[in-house]
């Protein structure tokens, strides 16, 4: 199938019809398509025609919810999360919780992409991490983002967005964002959990993210459902996807045409 100059694999069909398969040769009178003959061929309506986009899920908005629903900055301000997106295309990435160094890594990444590139596009970037609001300000030092970090402690636009809260650790090599092996990064955050001085978990540990393009307004227009802890979307695709120009990484590198 052609779509807009671009060949699509159709990985699967689904027809819909009034009657059950069972019923298949009761068809219309106009239609020549009978499976029991050969040779016979088949006419299809494609606009009633479902295409399965993969195993990936597709979010399932419900914008009702989510425009009750709010998120918190750093000084504990509610924020409504509806009002992120709402004037603007804006990229929204939630992560994991702040003491995974798969998250630090990710962040990290998130970090590089230079503000020109996403203001030429006319886009934002936000994170959001299901932390308490008392370590946005401390976990925005370490990854030395720059970008607007709210948090859901909550978890509850994790849950409205279909947000998947299952332990599922995620193979390192899949990943273009984290750098470090397996024990060297877990190592890693035994030791900032062991240096917090609050000793509290900064996260539901089962929480996985996800990555989106919402906006301007009640719009979605790319969405990435995290299946594992290393799941997460390749920041490219996503900069790509919204428009914007892609950035070279320490496990990503591209060419840059200045």
């Amino acid at each position: 199938m052609e779509i807009e100059g671009r060949n699509l694999s159709v990985p699967s069909l689904s027809f819909k019809h009034d009657k059950a398969a069972s019923n298949f040769k009761s068809r219309r009178e106009d239609d020549p398509y009978d499976p029991t003959e050969k040779n016979s061929t088949c006419s299809i309506d494609v606009d009633t025609l479902i295409i399965s986009r993969g195993e990936r899920p597709e979010a399932e908005i419900d914008w009702s919810t989510l425009k009750l629903l709010s998120v918190f900055d750093e000084m504990g301000n509610k924020i409504m999360f509806s009002d992120i997106f709402k004037q603007q295309k804006t990229i929204v990435i939630l992560v994991r919780h702040f003491l995974d160094f798969i998250t630090k890594e990710y962040v990290e990444d998130i970090a590089i992409i230079p503000l020109e590139y996403l203001q030429n596009a006319g886009v934002r970037l936000v994170v959001i991490g299901p932390a308490p609001f008392k370590y946005i300000k401390s976990f925005k030092q370490l990854t030395g983002l720059t970008y607007t970090l709210y948090v859901d402690p909550e978890r509850e636009v994790y849950k409205a967005l279909g947000c998947t809260e299952k332990l599922v650790s995620g193979s390192l090599e899949s990943s273009k964002h984290v750098k470090s092996g397996f024990i060297s990064g877990v190592l890693s955050s035994v030791w900032r959990a062991m240096k917090s001085t609050d000793k509290e978990f900064q996260g539901h540990i089962h929480q996985q993210g996800g990555a989106f393009i919402f906006g301007p307004g009640d719009i979605c227009h790319f969405n990435h459902i995290d299946q594992s802890s290393t799941d997460h979307c390749s920041l490219n695709e996503l900069l790509t996807q919204a428009g914007v120009m892609n950035v070279s990484f320490p496990k990503d590198p591209r060419i840059q045409i200045i």
